[in-house]
């Protein structure tokens, strides 16, 4: 079988299977912290065999988000599920709302975070998929705040982040 030049190459071959994975509204959230942001797992590198990564990221009501930054192997899109959050496009902070997409490609300048004092949620997309999952937890744990310098730089090069 043959396929148009535009389209990948096929990576199954045969006939189809059962293999599609549910996740309810309501799962129990795969990262929390105080004071309430949380994080869904919704697709995993590890889940989509690398081809994407795919996250919800909700906001409590307080200040918080990265500063800006580049990722040099993968690019980052949010889509504004609720409320307000402030994406950096490289040259200036955007104030997005529920139904807004930012694509950002690799080495795309770009931060996010909310500053509306109320909640907010949004999807992230990483392509190709990259196992951010030890990234978030480490953050959300609060595990860089007793990394030296060194161990910091070398954190946050293994998981892509260049900051400015």
């Amino acid at each position: 079988m043959s396929f148009p030049d535009s389209y990948p190459r096929p990576v199954h071959d045969g006939s189809g299977v059962v293999s599609a994975t549910y996740r309810p509204d309501g799962t129990a959230h795969d990262l929390g912290s105080v004071p309430g942001n949380t994080v869904d797992y919704l697709a995993t590198s590890a889940a989509t065999s690398g081809g994407f990564g795919l996250y919800r990221w909700n906001f409590g009501a307080h200040v918080s988000g990265p500063d800006p930054h580049f990722h040099r192997t993968i690019s980052e899109s949010f889509y504004v599920l609720s409320g307000t959050v402030k994406i950096y496009d490289g040259t200036r902070w955007v104030d997005t709302a529920a139904g807004d997409f930012v694509h950002v490609p690799p080495g795309g300048i770009h931060g996010f975070r909310n500053e509306s004092g109320e909640e907010a949620s949004m999807l992230l997309l990483f392509t190709p998929g990259a196992p951010r999952e030890e990234y978030f937890e480490t953050l959300f744990a609060g595990g860089t705040a007793d990394m030296t310098e060194d161990e910091l730089a070398a954190f946050y090069l293994r998981h892509d982040n260049h900051w400015l």
